[in-house]
């Protein structure tokens, strides 16, 4: 028999984990897949395989304390450099995890969406993906957003350039160009902000991911493998972000 994301005891007992600091949007960078693989010799691949059980928790967690959006970099522009072998499992692993995890997807009222540019996706990633999106459209749980062949500098062009043509074409005024107004342009349009980004894998940078959305998100960084973050280290990076406090520039 399936488990669902929250059984009915979670169900019932379940709390809010933002305490005073809203945390409407949790952006995640998942690294250290292919080293948790290499550390027990075996292919990076099999490193990849096991992350997905840790999306299944964090997805866990994540609507049991009440999220808005979870954001996952799951594929970077960058990524095509990787081994060719290498590229098509990652590719093919969102087909397998919502082969696997969809109907309890849906049943926890969650929805899916994806940023990036996934028109050069192979076709069956993109026909998963666009299957998932329609079956989970009209779920006003939480937003998970798988960000595919995503880069935040390649997105920053694209929407200069809609931009101008907008110019161009007197759909809109220069004098009313904004950061609001340029937000719409982007990937996120419509979602606030990440309230909190969280890095596994030891690493301190941002590569190219939600440039301009993480102006004033708050960093979460840990030496623990993406295939070992647990649930509590989920919740210890809450914990920690709450006990932060978000000035925006003010005092």
């Amino acid at each position: 028999m399936k488990t669902s994301f929250i059984d009915k005891k979670q169900s019932e007992d379940r709390i809010s984990c933002l305490g005073d600091n809203k945390l409407n949007h949790i952006a995640i960078i998942m690294d250290g897949n292919g080293r948790w693989a290499q550390k027990r010799g075996m292919p990076r691949v099999a490193g990849h395989k096991e992350g997905l059980t840790t999306v299944v928790k964090v997805v866990k967690s994540a609507v049991k304390c009440k999220v808005k959006y979870l954001t996952l970099y799951t594929f970077s522009t960058e990524n095509w450099k990787r081994p060719k072998s290498e590229i098509d499992f990652i590719l093919k692993l969102p087909m397998e995890f919502l082969n696997r995890y969809l109907p309890e997807l849906i049943a926890n009222n969650v929805r899916i969406e994806t940023i990036g540019d996934v028109a050069y996706l192979p076709v069956y990633t993109r026909k998963a993906l666009q299957y998932a999106t329609k079956r989970t459209r009209n779920n006003d749980g939480l937003q998970l957003n798988f960000a595919l062949n995503y880069g935040s500098r390649h997105e920053i062009l694209l929407a200069m350039k809609e931009m101008y043509l907008d110019i161009n074409h007197a759909k809109l005024s220069l004098d009313n160009v904004d950061e609001q107004l340029f937000s719409q342009y982007l990937n996120t349009a419509g979602m606030p902000e990440p309230d909190l980004l969280i890095r596994t894998g030891g690493e301190k940078r941002l590569s190219n991911f939600l440039l301009w959305q993480l102006a004033y998100t708050e960093f979460w960084f840990t030496d623990v493998l993406w295939p070992d973050f647990s649930e509590e280290e989920f919740m210890r990076a809450l914990d920690e972000y709450q006990q932060r406090k978000r000035r925006f520039g003010g005092i």
